[in-house]
């Protein structure tokens, strides 16, 4: 049995214990995943205080929903798909109040806190660079850019995402395709200013998913 296959079926005992009542077996789901459901919702609106009360919001959800939840998908592909029309919509109603988004990003100071090293010219040159690949990010249409939050930045397998949005396989290969395309023309160095090292972790970031590390060859 593989990793996955275990993980699987621990979620489903689990699941299974919860309908029967045992809300120490809920709370076991949370802890399993509150993690990357805050991490899913801050990916797609950006604001820790608002990704957190999302958080919150999807788990009361799904424990309200759980009597009708039937098994036919596994519990965290629909926890996440509650999480990312959630997400979404939270996103849309900001836009809509003409409030940016990237406004105090944590991303982008987490990012820079540890590439900086406590340079403050360097944490400022970053900081630009930071969110000019979030802007990338933030321009992709709103199905494309869930589908590199869900592949790239979470972990999923093309089916997983595929199940969570709907769509098929093929459908999430040619959006990432057609992602990587899109950020790394805007990222192209000669729309970049003058960038000085990136961090060990960053760099291999930027090179798995094709996209240019600017001032290397």
């Amino acid at each position: 049995m593989t990793n996955a296959d275990r993980e699987a079926a621990t979620a489903t005992a689990l699941v299974a214990a919860a309908k029967a009542g045992d809300q120490r077996a809920f709370e076991a789901l949370v802890r399993r995943y509150r993690r990357r459901i805050y991490a899913l919702a801050l990916h797609i609106v950006g604001h820790a205080s608002e990704a957190d009360d999302i958080a919150q919001e999807v788990f009361l959800k799904a424990f309200r929903a759980l009597p009708s939840f039937e098994g036919r998908s596994q519990f965290f592909t629909w926890v996440y798909r509650m999480t990312v029309n959630r997400a979404l919509n939270a996103r849309r109603d900001r836009a809509r109040r003409g409030e940016d988004v990237l406004e105090g990003d944590p991303r982008i100071e987490l990012a820079v806190a540890v590439d900086a090293r406590d340079n403050p010219g360097l944490a400022a040159e970053l900081r630009q660079t930071y969110a000019r690949l979030l802007r990338a990010l933030d321009s992709l249409p709103a199905d494309m850019r869930t589908t590199v939050i869900l592949v790239s930045l979470q972990g999923l397998s093309h089916g997983e995402a595929g199940v969570i949005q709907k769509v098929s396989e093929g459908t999430i290969a040619w959006r990432m395709h057609e992602a990587r395309r899109r950020l790394h023309e805007a990222m192209a160095p000669s729309k970049l200013p003058r960038k000085r090292e990136l961090s060990a972790d960053l760099a291999r970031v930027l090179m798995e998913y094709g996209l240019p590390i600017v001032g290397k060859a």
